[in-house]
């Protein structure tokens, strides 16, 4: 029976309903178009359609072949079965609760998952208004803002109760009074991977970082490691992924070395000439997000997310000079003396331009992981940074700012991985 028809005809198996010729609460029976009957055929239309749209029937499990995220045991709604010819108005059976979903990778992560017509739940701690720009990368309605607690369970628990997938992009560049690098990148993934164990869901993905180490010199490298280990014991299935310094229009790595000729010069760690970085472009991350939520297969598994080359510091800053169009003079700077330079940024109001962790950071050597699956594990075929460093990098032009095409710009050396 369609909606419209329960609601002309009634059953007396839906409350609240009475014939004609009954008496009504009200007194009195219920007349041939009189008031009361056409409320109370309005207000079962009401109740109809949300029986037989809104809520889940009982015993609705979708089997496992019609999408890995999809799990037997959890009564999933039947609008997440996957339809569509794909695109953002199709729906791909995924419901993703995305969690620093307004960082620099997130806005990649939530882009990739509209485009497939995923509904995506996006927690945040900051003022809506502020997130307004990652609303039309879904559908009507296909994206939900929810305040959170990142302290509070109860509000953890509400993020990630009617989701298949849940993904922890929570983190920071530096310490503030509110949030130290414990509380991001230990205790916020500790809660998220308990509740999201206890609430059913199948899939838990974490980034982490390819140089997370107990030993490094480096806090937010340290307690990276730590976090792994917490939500690894709180859910031994996560997927956790370990990208190396990430570069897009919007990062923190080649806009920082671009944006330090303003202080007359590079200064580098022993010439920057001790340390070899291998960046990863941030829609290969996310592809890579996004083919780990498909790939049933990548369950509990660990992933190295590297670049295709490997670089020496100093001639990776100088290609990003070179492409800029600018000149730049590189010097050595111990460590001691770059701390120093780095406190007075930290005890600043304003937000610190560098730290003397991220100091530490970016001077650490990428660790190899030879036994790691990779991008290629995933379908992803790694983009080098000669193919799109000009998209992080034309704002810092001196001239021809406007072109569309590579120039001949010098590729920067390689050193064999």
């Amino acid at each position: 029976m369609r909606i419209w028809e329960a609601a002309r005809f009634p059953s007396p198996s839906l409350p609240g309903r009475w014939r004609r010729g009954e008496a009504c609460p009200r007194g009195g029976p219920v007349g041939r178009g009189g008031l009361w009957e056409r409320k109370m055929a309005a207000a079962g239309c009401f109740r109809a359609a949300r029986s037989l749209l809104l809520l889940p029937r009982a015993g609705s499990g979708i089997p496992a072949s019609v999408s890995p995220v999809l799990q037997h045991h959890r009564h999933v709604h039947y609008t997440v079965i996957p339809h569509g010819r794909s695109g953002r108005s199709s729906v791909s059976g995924i419901v993703a609760t995305v969690f620093g979903a307004t960082g620099f990778l997130g806005r990649y992560v939530v882009n990739r998952l509209g485009r497939i017509g995923s509904q995506i739940i996006i927690p945040h701690r900051c003022d809506q208004y502020d997130l307004m720009y990652l609303r039309p990368m879904g559908d009507l309605g296909q994206i939900l803002f929810l305040e959170w607690d990142s302290r509070d369970k109860n509000s953890t628990r509400r993020a990630v109760e009617h989701s298949n997938v849940v993904i922890n992009l929570v983190g920071q560049e530096w310490e503030t009074k509110n949030f130290s690098f414990e509380d991001e990148f230990v205790n916020i993934p500790r809660d998220i991977a308990q509740v999201t164990r206890e609430a059913g869901v199948e899939k838990l993905i974490h980034i982490s970082h390819l140089n997370a180490d107990m030993k490094s010199p480096s806090k937010y490298l340290r307690n990276k490691a730590v976090g792994e280990r917490v939500v690894r014991e709180e859910f031994p299935d996560a997927v956790i992924m370990k990208p190396a310094e990430i570069f897009g229009r919007e990062d923190r790595f080649f806009n920082y070395y671009a944006k330090m000729r303003t202080f007359g010069g590079v200064p580098l760690i022993a010439l920057g000439k001790k340390t070899e970085k291998q960046p990863v472009y941030v829609v290969d991350v996310a592809k890579a997000i996004i083919s780990a939520i498909k790939d049933p297969d990548a369950k509990g598994k660990t992933y190295a997310l590297t670049g295709p080359h490997r670089y020496l510091l100093y001639d990776l800053v100088d290609y990003l000079y070179a492409t800029a169009h600018r000149y730049y003079l590189p010097y050595p700077l111990p460590r001691p003396l770059y701390h120093l330079f780095a406190r007075f940024f930290e005890i600043s109001p304003f937000e610190p331009w560098t730290t003397r962790d991220k100091v530490d950071r970016f001077h650490t050597t990428d660790v190899k992981f030879p036994d790691l699956p990779g991008l290629e594990d995933l379908g992803i075929q790694p983009t080098p940074v000669e193919l799109k460093a000009i998209e992080v990098l034309r704002r810092h032009r001196k001239f021809r700012w406007l072109d569309t095409e590579l120039d001949d710009t010098k590729p920067s050396k390689t050193i064999p991985i």
